[in-house]
C-alpha cells in the first residue's frame, strides 16, 4: 500500500539514482488509480527523489516520490546551501500561461497613468484578502488592472459579481463592493461569463483567492505586501523603450 508523508524536506548532496524514470511514470500512475494525471516526472540531480507533478480537480499538486514508488511526500523541498523554496519555483513554473490566452473581454479593466504594468486578477467578493489586495492596487501609478470575477467562496458571491457585470459602470460597481463595501444594485438578470470564468480559474488551478497573473505569464497568490507587488510588476513588465 502507498504511504504518503506531509513533511518539508531539506535537500543536501546526494549520490545520482539509477532508477528507470519510465518505470516510475508506470508505478505511480497506477498507484493514483484516477486520481490525477502526471503532468511531469524529473529526477531531482541532488536527491534520490523523483518529483512528480500531478493535475488534479484542484490544480497541480508535486509530490516527490523514491525510485521504488514505495513512499510519496507531499510537502515543501528547500534547497540546504541557499535556503531557496524549490516546490515554489518549479509551481511557478508549471503553473505559469500565455498572457494573450486569458479572456479579457470578461474582465473588469481599469487603467492609471501609462498602464505599462499589467496585472489580471481572480477575486472574489467575500474574499479578505482579495479586498486587502485591490486595495494596495489601487495605491499603484502606471498600471493597468484587469479583475476576473471568481464567486467561490459563498453563494452570494456569485449573485453579487452577477449584478456587477449587469452594472451599468461594471469597475465602478465592483470597486464601490471591494473598497467601500457598497452592495451592487443592478438585477442580476443579464448575460453574464459567470460560470465561464470559475470554470476557467479551475482550470488554472486558481484554488484560493486572490490567485493572480502578471504579463511575464507568472501566478501568484495572496495579498502580498504593496513594495512586493510594486517589484514584481516591475520584472514581469516589458522595458519601455
Amino acid at each position: 500500500m502507498i504511504r504518503v508523508i506531509a513533511a518539508s524536506l531539506i535537500f543536501a548532496s546526494a549520490s545520482t539514482a539509477g532508477a528507470d524514470e519510465a518505470a516510475v511514470r508506470r508505478l505511480v500512475q497506477d498507484k493514483l488509480r484516477g486520481g490525477g494525471a502526471i503532468e511531469s516526472l524529473r529526477k531531482l540531480p541532488n536527491a534520490e527523489l523523483f518529483e512528480v507533478a500531478v493535475r488534479s480537480a484542484d490544480g497541480i499538486l508535486i509530490y516527490y516520490i523514491d525510485p521504488d514508488a514505495s513512499v510519496i511526500i507531499a510537502g515543501k523541498a528547500f534547497d540546504a546551501k541557499s535556503g531557496r523554496d524549490l516546490t515554489d519555483e518549479r509551481m511557478r513554473v508549471l503553473t505559469a500561461i500565455k498572457w494573450e490566452s486569458l479572456p479579457f473581454d470578461w474582465a473588469l479593466t481599469s487603467a492609471r497613468g501609462s498602464g505599462r504594468r499589467k496585472i489580471a486578477v481572480f477575486s472574489d467578493p467575500n474574499c479578505p484578502y482579495c479586498k486587502i489586495f485591490e486595495k494596495n492596487l489601487a495605491k499603484l501609478d502606471d498600471v493597468t488592472v484587469h479583475i476576473f470575477l471568481y464567486p467561490v467562496i459563498k453563494p452570494e458571491s456569485v449573485t453579487q459579481t452577477k449584478s456587477v457585470w449587469c452594472s451599468k459602470d461594471r469597475v465602478k460597481a465592483w470597486n464601490d463592493l471591494m473598497l467601500k463595501d457598497i452592495q451592487p444594485r443592478a438585477a442580476p438578470d443579464c448575460d453574464t461569463p459567470i460560470e465561464k470564468l470559475v470554470d476557467l480559474g479551475h482550470k488554472l488551478g486558481a484554488n484560493s483567492t486572490p490567485t493572480w497573473y502578471l504579463q511575464d505569464g507568472s501566478r501568484h497568490q495572496g495579498a502580498l505586501a504593496l513594495d512586493d507587488v510594486r517589484a514584481l510588476l516591475d520584472a514581469a513588465s516589458p522595458v519601455k523603450r
